[in-house]
């Protein structure tokens, strides 16, 4: 048996759905947390309701937008607007 592979990785798992489904939840945990932190930075109130539609959100593209919002919004839940 060659060196090559004795050493090869199977890398079927890392294109696999079960990965990329891990991938995107931690793309949407990541965003959830980002997104806090703006509103916590800009000393807006986050009530335990914005933060929980924050949490349960795992969609990476909707806490995107709602992170866009989060730079300019007066109020946390007006990040909500729209939906």
């Amino acid at each position: 048996m060659s060196w090559r592979n004795l050493v090869a990785v199977d890398l079927s798992f890392y294109k696999s759905y079960i990965s990329e489904e891990i991938r995107d939840e931690g793309r949407a945990q990541r965003g959830a947390e980002d997104l806090l932190l703006v509103l916590e930075q800009r000393g807006l109130d986050v009530s335990d309701d914005v933060r929980r539609r924050i949490t349960d959100c795992h969609d990476p593209e909707i806490l995107r937008q709602w992170l866009s919002r989060a730079v300019t919004a007066p109020k946390a839940e007006e990040i909500f607007e729209d939906e």
